[in-house]
């Protein structure tokens, strides 16, 4: 069973998107929604955090946590989340259409550039809707070495739950780039585009807990739909000072 700030922000994100807490409204006050949940302040505060992490609101000192434009969908950059563990999390209503599962090699560029010595992959493309729109393609490209075989049942729901609890692997980091490009013929018709060609790509290696890569994935985002959330801290300069 889910954390009770989890199901919280749950609650709470399905009423924002159900505009019962319209862009502009505020929340209730922590108060307030302490005694409406039956639930202790710091479990608000903690629910609260997961809204302003998924852009739904924004905390104003002395006045509360009003909704924010929530037309975009937030996917979190410096985490590593599946597109379903991402729909259970924030209640997207989503679904997934394979568009092609085969055997086949990672690509050339990536495996010169990893200096791979074993390149047999299985290449997976979904397409991803909400709300019956489509979303984004994903294309994945999975070393063999570590994930012998996919089906399409599990290529449907989520391949980390079945790397993680079906066979055992410790996903642990990835490095990403964002770039903003022309989409395909192909890809255009299966976001949908019309007025622009263009989609954001994001390109993650993923890597084991033993530093071994396993997992390239390009995914191609409709620029309208889509903004993404990270969080930096300013590092010290000067010898510990910030000017």
């Amino acid at each position: 069973m889910r954390a009770k700030y989890l199901q919280i922000a749950a609650d709470l994100t399905n009423k924002i998107k159900h505009e019962q807490y319209a862009a502009g409204d505020f929340l209730p006050s922590e108060p307030a929604l302490s005694e409406l949940y039956n639930v202790s302040r710091e479990t608000v505060r903690k629910s609260l955090n997961e809204l302003l992490d998924a852009g739904l609101i924004q905390k104003i000192k002395g006045k509360g946590s009003v909704v924010i434009n929530a037309a975009r969908i937030a996917f979190p950059i410096s985490n590593i989340e599946s597109f379903d563990e991402l729909n259970k999390q924030k209640q997207m209503h989503a679904a997934t259409k394979i568009l092609e599962l085969k055997d086949t090699q990672v690509p050339l560029t990536i495996s010169k550039h990893l200096s791979l010595t074993e390149t047999a992959a299985t290449y997976v493309s979904r397409l991803r809707l909400i709300n019956n729109e489509p979303i984004v393609v994903d294309e994945d490209y999975i070393l063999k070495k570590y994930v012998p075989k996919i089906s399409v049942e599990q290529a449907q729901s989520s391949l980390y739950q079945y790397f993680e609890h079906n066979l055992g692997l410790e996903i642990d980091y990835a490095t990403k780039t964002i770039t903003v490009e022309p989409a395909s013929q192909n890809v255009m018709q299966q976001l949908q585009l019309t007025n622009t060609n263009l989609v954001v790509v994001v390109r993650s290696l993923t890597y084991l807990k033993d530093t071994s890569f396993f997992q390239y994935t390009i995914s191609q985002h409709r620029p309208d739909k889509f903004k993404f959330v990270d969080f930096a801290h300013r590092k010290a300069q000067n010898g510990g000072l910030i000017l």
